[in-house]
Order: C-alpha cells, then structure tokens, then sequence
C-alpha cells in the first residue's frame, strides 16, 4: 500500500468519523410506556447532548449500556434511520404499594417489592391494613398471610377491566377488603365472588355520582336475582 492511498484511506476515514460524529438523534418515538410520558421518557434516556449522538447511542446500546429508571424493567432502542430511532419500554408489573419509612414501597403480583419511591402513580392503588416487618427492596413483603397478594392481584385485575379507580384498599385482620373511591366506601368482605362483585360495584356507582357514605357488597351473591347490598348515607 503506497503513501498516497494510505494518506487517502485515512482523510476518508477521518471525514466518515466527523460525518458520523455529526449526526444527531432528532426524532424518538415511544411505545409501552404507562407510568410516564413519551417526553419524560425521552429526556430520561438521552439526558445529554452527547447521548443523543446517533454513534455514541449505537455504540452504547452495542455495550448493552442502559439508563436505570424507576418503574422501568428495561428498554430497546431500534434506529429507524440514523436519525430518527423509537424506544419500546418494558415497565415493571405493579399492582400496589405501601407506605415505609417515608416512601412509597411499590410490589408486584407475587408481592415483592420492585421500586422505592416518594413519587405516587396515578393508577395505582394504596394498600393498608398489611402487618409487616422490614420491608427490604427485590424482597417480598414480609407478611403472615402471602396469599393476600393473590386476593390484591384478583382484586386489581377486576377493577381494572371495569375501568374502575381507587384511592385506597383496606384489609381488616381477617383479610376483608374495603375499596375507598372519593367520598365513597365500598366494603368487600373476603375473596369470594370478587369478580361479581367488582361487577356489580360497576353497575351501582354511576349512581352514586355525587353522593356520600359506605357501599355494602359483602353479602353478594351471583344466585341472586336480586343482589343483596345496601348503601349508608354519610
């Protein structure tokens, strides 16, 4: 290889380089994100001017080097076109928390706890009632009954596919759960029939729109023609 190659080999070299060094992540698209927006997203995985460097971004994901972010498992980076590039987040499963030592102790299905945090998410509901020891993160939650988190897990599952909010649920120490939405409180009893009742609790609170006081739907029953509940004025 001659001088005049190799001087013309390494000025394309350098102008490929420089040209690459150039370009600029301008465009990020954002999918399976629920906790947070397509905006914070972004801003939390390309936090400087250089991360959002197109080589520096490939170069990281080549390392398998990630942002750590709250609520999120993990997260892929696909490039479009060098400048344009969407980001699928796989976020972690949550279905409650609880309050610790000032913070909100966040816990999945199988009760362990997946993220610590002073943020509360819109959507997911506060648990009390829980007896508990040192709650440690990655760890589960050291209660006596674990199958109370199968009863929370059924419990959000109905509520979500009726589309319906809670600020709180409440165990008593008989494992009786009582939902708090608004002024409203609406008393569970135990697992059994959660389905029908979340149900029916779909059908009575267009009616309570506006009203205040306790929901009784312990004695539920789907053999009844004519389900059995009262509501207590406040």
């Amino acid at each position: 290889m001659n001088r005049t190659f190799r001087m013309v080999l390494i000025s394309v070299l350098l102008l490929l380089l420089i040209v690459t060094a150039s370009v600029r992540i301008t465009e990020v698209t954002v999918t399976g994100n629920k906790w947070y927006t397509g905006d914070q997203v972004e801003e939390l995985i390309f936090p400087t001017a250089l991360s959002k460097n197109s080589a520096y971004c490939f170069l990281n994901g080549l390392m398998k080097k990630k942002q750590t972010i709250p609520f999120i498992e993990d997260y892929k980076i696909t490039f479009v076109n060098p400048t344009k590039v969407e980001v699928i987040v796989y976020e972690k499963s949550i279905i409650g928390y609880v309050s610790y030592m000032s913070s909100y102790m966040y816990f999945d299905k199988d009760g362990i706890i997946v993220e610590s945090s002073g943020k509360k998410l819109d959507g997911i509901p506060m648990v009390t009632g829980l007896k508990f020891g040192q709650i440690v993160l990655y760890k589960p939650v050291p209660v006596e009954n674990g199958k109370i988190f199968s009863n929370i897990l059924n419990l959000t599952q109905a509520l979500s596919t009726h589309g319906i909010g809670v600020d709180l649920i409440r165990y008593d120490s008989s494992g009786n759960a009582t939902l708090v939405i608004g002024a409203i409180n609406v008393q569970l009893g135990n697992s059994t029939e959660m389905n029908g009742k979340i149900s029916e609790l779909s059908d009575i609170l267009p009616k309570l729109a506006g009203r205040k006081g306790t929901l009784d739907l312990e004695n539920y029953s789907p053999s009844s023609e004519n389900p059995l509940y009262s509501f207590r004025e406040k």
